[in-house]
């Protein structure tokens, strides 16, 4: 295999033209904050730094983050934070659903911290928001993308039960990099949750970062790993570094790379990959409801 080009970050001084991004702007991005901030919601938009939240927010769409913005993990990509979570809000799920209800959104993308303290890890509140969305909004297409529940299976089953579409759960990287970048993660058990869910009826997806410091042999292998536990979408986009106390950035992927990836994910047996620098989890969702 042909190594395409890579821009290294001992390269450069400023990040690449392609990944620059328009601020976000517009009458639809002020109505969506506005509801946003009116029902008190977390976004991953905002608390995960994402390049394309004008885009998306412009459109009228966003990814709403329940079980609060205080994360049990310490993943040294994310810009989350990490601490001792002390909200759970028991009337979140009827916020939530009111707000997507008055953004009229044709589909939605629910995602959540990882809650460990929790017995559940959560499940109940991930049930019912999904029951809140569509008893209000019955034609929103729904994608839930959910934390590791550590091998809690009845806790997966019932947070993937409620009517979503789409059940995404992101590996983010490669099996080496997991002791660095997810250090209370497990490879093999993410993929096992993904196994589960697909078996459970579900569309399958799952997102990776490129740009730690992965090989391309790494990321096919990974490919082959999804493929083998029923993945049907994936998502592949470059990692940027949220501070300076984050995982740095070793590579500027070149788009040119993402596009090889995408057609070698195809070939491996995928049904639908998306993938480019700016590409995040939940980047062109709508598309991933019907693949």
């Amino acid at each position: 295999m042909i190594e395409l080009p890579v821009v290294s970050t001992e390269q450069r001084t400023r990040r690449p033209d392609w990944l620059r991004v328009k601020l976000p702007i517009g009458e639809n991005f002020k109505k969506v904050r506005g509801l946003v901030d009116e029902y008190k919601l977390h976004t991953i938009c905002q608390s995960g730094n994402c390049p394309n939240m004008g885009e998306c927010w412009g459109e009228g769409t966003a990814t709403f983050m329940i079980l609060g913005n205080i994360c049990t993990r310490s993943c040294t990509f994310c810009a989350v934070a990490t601490g001792r979570p002390n909200e759970y809000d028991t009337d979140e799920p009827r916020r939530v659903a009111e707000a997507i209800l008055l953004m009229q959104v044709k589909h939605a993308v629910l995602t959540s911290v990882n809650r460990d303290e929790l017995k559940d890890k959560g499940a109940e509140i991930w049930y019912e928001t999904v029951k809140a969305v569509k008893d209000v909004s019955p034609k929103t297409t729904i994608e839930t993308l959910i934390p590791d529940t550590k091998s809690n299976w009845e806790a997966l089953y019932r947070m993937i039960s409620a009517g979503q579409e789409v059940v995404s759960h992101n590996m983010e990287t490669v099996e080496r990099l997991y002791r660095t970048v997810r250090p209370q993660a497990k490879y093999t058990r993410s993929l096992e949750q993904i196994r589960r869910t697909k078996e459970f009826g579900k569309r399958s997806k799952s997102g990776i970062m490129l740009g730690l410091g992965e090989t391309q042999d790494e990321v096919f292998k990974a490919m082959d790993d999804l493929v083998v536990n029923g993945l049907d979408i994936l998502t592949l986009g470059q990692y940027l570094q949220p501070t300076k106390m984050h995982h740095e950035v070793i590579d500027f992927i070149h788009p040119d790379t993402f596009a090889m990836y995408r057609e070698e994910g195809l070939r491996r047996g995928l049904k639908y990959v998306e993938s480019g620098p700016l590409v995040r989890s939940s980047y062109h969702a709508e598309r991933h409801v019907h693949v």
